[in-house]
């Protein structure tokens, strides 16, 4: 009997794409055919979530398998480099596998490869290369982009910035769109891959990240489009101190005229229509090259986007639409992940380096934090885990929170402000029960669950060099920086 060879395996990570913005996840606006169509195909997890909800920290958890107190980035950092010696490609190129890279990375130096064999690479704006580097050696996609229009040409030339809520259609032919970039790439990928190799290929888009700046087509479907409100909490005004009115990239403005709310949320979903279908036409062409059947998917996102909600824009926050992502998961028949199943239990992104280890039978390192949600996807009771811990440093301080899905604890550092939100009933996150805890309208919400939380909150803090804890309490105002000092210091031994 023939051998069934190792699965192929597809990583799609999107950037700053809320984990509610899926058709198959209910969303009333949101159209994404293809995705929905693979989530029917394989399984879709409902609480996932990035620990650190940025670009840079959330690719750490992603590539190291580790939480965010192994890896060392708790907040948002440029110009670190990254020296990790076990990582997703690095395994998987270890053993046997070829590995490739396309689209973002938000690593530093900007052209490590983290263990693929090779990565073509497009960061989006590239702020810190810019002021630091010659972009035509770390970016990919702009000297191709210059080939094709001369050598004037950028994808900075419509003048929207990559933080901004100002939006209008992309200005060049569609092909060029970084969207488009990605999928070419990838598909060019399938062409010249080594047929005698299992690969691993990272296809990653910068989009629906800003600019929001997705083809004429895709904005229109949504500028006239009727949209419910951004939901607004009872507890709104507790942040309205971090308010900056008129900065198109605050993070939080109260005065953003419903025109131009529309016009962002239109070319937000926008992006994420155009990815959906650009998704499909690499799925398409994956499936003529004879190896669909042998291949697993999964699609997620780095972070998500508060997007109005509560009044806030980016990420960062450890509210669902900034924490909380998309997450699908589809392969061959042998798997035996469940078609159409949806699952509740919390997952990571640090979950997903030991399960793709996992859906190609191949061990996972001890040392690895994550763990895999395989057995989840097939019906297996597993040991996975019951809760996550996230953070972000932001507006001046830390924010941590705990969540198992169903409920939130939050706890803001400078402050010590906390926050508690029964998920299950409220996702949200209208009512905050942590200001009047004896109004819960249902057991055993209130007091008990708050102090429950917070214990967790204190043995995940217990320990950490900021002092957030002495083991029996939380202990708000002390400093803190986006990256913790054994990372600097294994960092400066490195160099």
């Amino acid at each position: 009997m023939k051998a069934t060879p190792p699965p192929n395996i597809v990583l799609i990570m999107t950037d700053q794409w809320r984990g509610d913005c899926l058709g198959s996840a209910g969303h009333p606006v949101v159209d994404t055919p293809y995705l929905d169509q693979l989530a029917q195909r394989g399984a879709r997890c409902e609480n996932a979530y990035s620990a650190t909800p940025t670009c840079i920290a959330a690719r750490a958890g992603l590539f190291t398998g580790l939480t965010p107190r192994s890896h060392g980035r708790i907040g948002y950092q440029d110009g670190l480099p990254w020296n990790y010696d076990l990582t997703l490609a690095g395994e998987f190129t270890r053993l046997g596998y070829q590995t490739q890279a396309i689209g973002k990375m938000h690593v530093y130096p900007e052209r490590s490869q983290l263990g693929f064999q090779n990565v073509i690479l497009h960061d989006g704006f590239l702020h810190y290369a810019r002021r630091n580097a010659n972009l035509d050696l770390v970016d990919d996609y702009l000297p191709w982009l210059r080939r094709e229009l001369g050598r004037e040409a950028d994808y900075f030339d419509h003048g929207l910035n990559c933080n901004s809520i100002v939006t209008r259609p992309w200005d060049k032919a569609e092909y060029l769109h970084p969207t488009n970039y990605v999928v070419s790439q990838g598909i060019d990928f399938l062409r010249r891959r080594d047929p005698r190799k299992p690969f691993l290929l990272f296809l990653s888009f910068h989009r629906p990240h800003p600019p929001y700046d997705p083809p004429a087509w895709a904005f229109e479907q949504y500028l006239w489009r009727e949209m419910p409100q951004p939901p607004v909490g009872d507890w709104v005004e507790l942040l309205q101190g971090y308010a900056t009115p008129g900065n198109p990239e605050a993070h939080v403005d109260p005065s953003v005229p419903p025109h131009l709310l529309q016009r962002a949320r239109a070319g937000y979903y926008g992006h994420i229509t155009h990815i959906d279908h650009q998704i499909n036409r690499f799925l398409e062409t994956l499936q003529s090259h004879n190896l669909r059947q042998n291949t697993v998917i999964l699609f997620t996102s780095d972070h998500g986007e508060m997007m109005g909600d509560h009044q806030m824009f980016r990420k960062g926050y450890g509210y669902e639409g900034s924490a909380r992502v998309p997450l699908i998961v589809s392969g061959p028949a042998e798997l035996g992940i469940r078609p159409g199943s949806v699952h509740s239990a919390p997952v990571e992104l640090r979950d997903i380096f030991p399960t793709l280890l996992d859906c190609a039978g191949l061990p996972i390192p001890e040392r690895l934090e994550g763990r895999s949600f395989l057995p989840a996807l097939q019906g297996i009771p597993s040991s996975t885990r019951q809760d996550i811990h996230g953070e972000h440093t932001l507006l001046g301080q830390s924010m941590h929170w705990m969540t198992d899905g169903l409920e939130k604890y939050i706890w803001f550092s400078g402050s010590g402000l906390e926050q508690f939100f029964d998920l299950a009933h409220d996702r949200q996150e209208l009512h905050d029960l942590g200001r009047e805890p004896a109004q819960a309208e249902r057991e055993p919400l209130g007091p008990e669950r708050i102090a429950y939380w917070r214990g967790r909150l204190i043995e995940e803090l217990h320990g950490r060099p900021e002092g957030f804890t002495d083991g029996e309490r939380l202990i708000p105002g002390r400093p803190v920086a986006p990256t913790l000092p054994h990372l600097l210091e294994a960092n400066a031994a490195h160099l």
